[in-house]
């Protein structure tokens, strides 16, 4: 679902009443435990943490204009969705997540390579999204984009 907002607090109080308090809790894991050098702002119609251009003045390859995309969240027709690039270019990452998810929810993992995908509003696993946002530093995040993701 497209929401038009120009901040995260005017996109969360766009959402229904069930979605804005899950929306919420998890934007706050993230604010908690996201290392610090990441900024919070809108991003492509969702909430977003980035890598901001008085860090990384190349931007995002596909328009670096931009500044370089970390985790967005949004809030689907069907579901919640949690984007994570880290886990797209790091399969240490992706694996570690993938093994943990059962311990953490009795739901089934729904996921694309960096997608996460939150169906059941009563079943998301906060602490395992809180150790997540925690992996992986601004520095980590840049060489490993420039490593696997950045055309050369």
């Amino acid at each position: 679902m497209n929401y038009k907002a120009n901040s995260p607090e005017a996109y969360i109080e766009q959402l229904p009443d069930e979605r804005k308090k899950v929306i919420s809790k998890i934007r706050e894991s993230i604010n908690s435990n996201i290392p610090k050098g990441f900024e919070e702002q809108m991003s492509y119609g969702m909430l977003g943490w980035l890598v901001p251009h008085s860090i990384y003045p190349d931007g995002y390859h596909c328009d670096p204009k931009l500044p370089l995309p970390f985790i967005n969240l949004a809030s689907q027709k069907n579901y919640i969705a949690l984007y994570h690039t880290g886990m797209y270019a790091d399969q240490k990452l992706y694996d570690w997540f993938v093994a943990e998810y059962p311990k953490h929810c009795s739901s089934k993992l729904d996921m694309g390579k960096s997608c996460i995908r939150f169906k059941k509003m009563d079943d998301i696993p906060y602490d395992l999204i809180k150790k997540l946002c925690s992996k992986m530093t601004v520095k980590d995040w840049i060489a490993l984009y420039e490593k696997n993701i950045k055309k050369k």
